[in-house]
């Protein structure tokens, strides 16, 4: 009886699809949801709640039923539910059993059977877990078979997992019950309020949470190791798998997280508003963590250390405890209407994460990092060909992170930290306040963030908000100042624009230092306050001041822009370098020199004999690992273009070497320093002598007083060793990957064996990559590790295939894939016929997706400027 009437249901169903009117749009057998159709689904459905069941028993598949209840304005047209990949098993609407319309990935909801006001809909199903890091991830552990499970749902993975109206502007609140083994742990966006025993398993209860978007829901389970801590203002808890616990530093993650938790309540004047904060260490995880509403996942990968942290760690794991920390009041509390708003969410947090770890830990120095680091990366990136707005169009789910690089965090996070200094800290800190006040539990959009700002200021921000997150580029500033004897008679800042073609100039307010050299040291004379805005701005209060040998305009690095340095300031910078005592200045001298290198006006072997001279005088920390990456991407050209530059490729190579060697001796007893030094030293070996002594130092043969080989630099020096080939590495390799079975040691090992200049192994694992038989995880790494420049002769066999075949494996594989494949699978080879064969490609293939094409440009570009490079080296 019950299956006939579920078949008359389903003809009169699907008569009605056929006839009914309709003002949404459609829907095809489309992954990916337009905006559009988001915008269309949310004007219909309001007061959304689930009900949330899981049966989890640690095999491949779970069971789940959902009770979605909701309001429903109208049943004019039918109305979709998103569930990916998954069997129903039962399906219920509105007290009528029906049989599914469901291909796949969404249900299609007859609007026949559905109610104009409230509407409740129960859906049983399984699926299996995934294994690629979205929707509900499963994970077995190498060395105990212990199996984890952890959740991610950005942007739109909650459809992996259950079925949801999954679009971030349709919020809804969620009550979970789960049944899972008895040893197992569940966390969720609430503190569970009763365990029940129910036979071999428990049966969690978790209460009804706040209003939360889809994607900041999660729900971890698995016999996680539990750390507490309730001696803060709200109780926090740390979970981490139980074979790496003694790898985890509870006592630095409670510190960070309960600082940051006093600041940011003290500073949005709103208390932290899901009341406990759980934080779970994961394996294999796409990112490195994920704001989900009061139980964040942080990569393993990461974050465990099997020695002490280093100073330079420690600031990583407060910096990412506060970035996500900031997303519990700005995307959680108060989250975007659509994924175009994605950009504020991430620059917002990389801001406020960057103030509190400057403000409430030991790292004051944490906006100088931001500087040598992630800023560096936004500059680099809003200079290439590909470069786009802050804010840009998202048509659909699958363009999301389309634009998720580091003009959305870094550049964002920049030109909100100029936006404050424009405002004043007073103002811009009220607007926030208001901003979240207003819109709390809520979505909002980029208009409302600055309607809260500019009301706080009393100032129109529609021309600044056109410059600056409607307008792609960077501009470059200059100081332009004659002297007439020793005193300044004129003084103007010149403001170009963007190397990239676009021609927006921008207002902002920076400061304009003037510097003389000493006899020890630079001083500084003077530093003044400047707001600039088109092509010249005269700076008046400069006249009379004493003629400076070095004036850097945009001292304490305030404002958005690529400082080029006049003539005699270079010049003093190149000669002068160690005599700059303010660390932050220093800084932002030693990147100009590279900026020279990049843009063709210093040769690489000039830099690099500044860099011989002057880093091994260099004591700041922060300084040294911001020369160190320079350093690093200098060992990249050389050995790219070593067919041209062999003889001083190989020289500059070891003297790297050398030189990190020595000063790791010379740092004994200052441990940090010294543990990145030796760090570089593994990195930068490649000649015999080099890699003689690594492998002497492994096997015991040799020792540095002060530094002990724990396992993480062991693998490093394993993967160094496999990388050039040196003798004995595939045996010391083999015997290691036998002595470590951890997931971690399995990973390092297999990135060792893919490095490795074997032609045999090589294809194997370009074949596995293109045929996805290997689990995602392993693809992940094989592809990091196939072709490190030096190994061109080797990555040329197989260039033109890949090539070729480079359309076809993006519009087969996933996005997720693809993130990982195009960076690293498309050909570079620093040579004219490298960068003709690339544009030939773009020319050829307009229909790429925008990340791969996108990416394939930057590589492209990043080739032309390898040239150029070579080109400009004194011979």
């Amino acid at each position: 009886m019950a299956k006939s009437s579920a078949l008359l249901l389903t003809i009169s169903w699907l008569s009605a699809c056929a006839t009914s009117p309709t003002n949404t749009p459609a829907r095809t057998d489309n992954p990916y949801l337009t905006e559009q159709q988001a915008m269309a689904r949310s004007a219909r459905v309001s007061d959304v709640s689930y009900k949330l069941r899981f049966n989890l028993d640690g095999s491949e598949k779970f069971s789940g039923v959902t009770d979605l209840s909701f309001q429903l304005q109208d049943t004019n047209s039918p109305l979709t539910i998103d569930l990916n990949k998954a069997t129903i098993t039962r399906l219920v609407i509105n007290g009528h059993p029906l049989y599914p319309k469901y291909n796949g990935l969404f249900l299609a909801i007859n609007p026949q059977m559905l109610n104009s006001g409230l509407n409740q809909i129960h859906i049983e199903y399984n699926r299996p877990h995934s294994t690629n890091g979205e929707g509900l991830h499963r994970f077995v552990d190498p060395v105990d078979g212990k199996v984890y499970l952890y959740s991610h749902f950005e942007p739109a993975a909650a459809q992996q997992m259950f079925p949801v109206f999954d679009q971030p502007d349709l919020k809804a609140t969620y009550e979970l019950t789960v049944s899972a083994p008895k040893d197992w742990q569940v966390i969720s966006a609430t503190r569970e309020t009763a365990i029940d025993a129910n036979g071999d398993k428990n049966l969690w209860h978790f209460p009804l949470s706040p209003k939360l978007s889809p994607y900041n829901f999660a729900m971890h389970a698995g016999p996680y190791h539990m750390w507490q801590d309730n001696s803060g203002k709200y109780p926090m808890r740390l979970f981490a798998r139980q074979s790496v616990a003694n790898q985890v530093h509870p006592a630095d993650w409670f510190k960070y997280t309960d600082a940051g938790l006093r600041f940011f309540d003290n500073y949005f004047g709103i208390n932290y508003p899901f009341k406990k904060y759980d934080q779970i260490l994961v394996p294999d995880f796409l990112y490195g963590a994920m704001e989900n509403a009061g139980a964040i996942t942080f990569a393993e990968g990461r974050f465990l250390y099997n020695a002490e942290m280093t100073s330079e760690q420690k600031q990583r794991l407060a910096g990412v405890i506060m970035h996500e920390m900031a997303h519990q009041w700005f995307g959680d509390l108060v989250t975007m209407k659509w994924w175009n708003g994605l950009w504020l969410n991430e620059s917002f947090a990389s801001f406020m994460g960057t103030m509190a770890t400057a403000k409430a830990t030991e790292f004051d120095y944490a906006w100088r990092s931001f500087y040598a680091g992630g800023k560096q990366g936004a500059y680099e990136k809003d200079s290439r060909v590909t470069t786009h707005p802050i804010e840009v169009p998202v048509p659909t789910t699958a363009n999301a992170f389309d634009n998720i690089d580091a003009i959305t965090y870094q550049k964002g996070a920049s030109v909100l930290k100029q936006l404050r200094h424009l405002l004043g800290d007073d103002v811009f800190q009220k607007g926030v306040q208001n901003y979240l006040h207003q819109y709390q539990w809520h979505n909002a959009t980029l208009q409302d963030f600055i309607g809260s700002l500019a009301k706080a200021a009393n100032r129109n921000l529609e021309q600044w908000t056109q410059d600056w997150l409607y307008a792609a580029g960077v501009n470059s500033l200059q100081a332009q100042y004659t002297c007439s004897g020793d005193r300044i008679d004129s003084f103007k800042l010149l403001q170009s624009v963007a190397e990239t073609g676009q021609p927006t100039l921008r207002e902002q307010k920076v400061q304009v230092a003037l510097l003389v050299k000493g006899r020890h040291e630079m001083h500084l004379l003077q530093k003044v306050p400047v707001t600039y805005q088109g092509a010249e701005t005269s700076v008046p209060s400069l006249i009379g001041a004493q003629c400076p040998d070095l004036v850097y305009p945009n001292y304490e690095d305030w404002g958005f822009v690529k400082v080029q340095l006049d003539q005699r300031s270079f010049a003093t910078a190149q000669a002068d370098l160690a005599k700059v005592a303010d660390p932050f200045l220093r800084s932002m001298l030693w990147q100009s020199l590279w900026d020279g290198v990049t843009s063709g006006a210093l040769p690489l072997n000039d830099y690099l004999d500044t860099v011989f001279v002057n880093l091994p005088k260099e004591h700041d920390y922060t300084i040294v690992g911001q020369v160190l990456g320079a350093l690093h991407r200098s060992k990249y050209w050389l050995e790219s273009m070593q067919s041209l530059h062999s003889s001083y490729a190989a020289s500059a190579q070891r003297a790297m070497a050398q030189m990190s060697l020595r000063l790791a001796m010379e740092n004994v007893g200052n441990s940090d320093m010294q543990r990145r030094w030796f760090g570089a030293y593994i990195s930068f070996a490649s000649d015999d002598m080099s890699l003689s002594h690594l492998k002497q130092l492994l096997q015991g043969d040799a020792t540095l007083d002060g530094i002990t080989l724990d396992q993480d630099t062991r693998w490093n020096i394993i993967r160094q060793l496999n990388r050039y080939n040196f003798k004995g590495s595939e045996q010391l390799l083999r015997a290691e990957a036998k002595a470590d079975q951890s997931d971690s040691g399995e990973k390092a090992a297999l990135a060792a064996q893919v490095i490795r200049p074997d032609a045999a192994v090589k294809a194997e694992w370009l074949r596995r990559i293109t045929d996805e038989s290997a689990p995602y995880p392993k693809l992940r790494i094989a592809m990091n590790n196939l072709y490190p420049p030096e190994q061109a002769q080797l990555q040329r066999q197989t260039a033109a295939q890949r090539l070729q075949t480079l359309a076809e494996m993006d519009s087969t594989k996933g996005r997720v894939f693809m993130r990982t494949y195009a960076p690293n699978l498309i050909p570079q080879d620093c040579t004219q016929a490298s960068v003709a064969d690339l544009q030939q490609t773009i020319k050829a293939n307009p229909q790429l997706s925008t990340m791969t094409m996108r990416t394939l440009k930057e590589i492209a570009q990043g080739e032309q400027r390898c040239v150029l490079v070579s080109e400009k080296m004194t011979q």
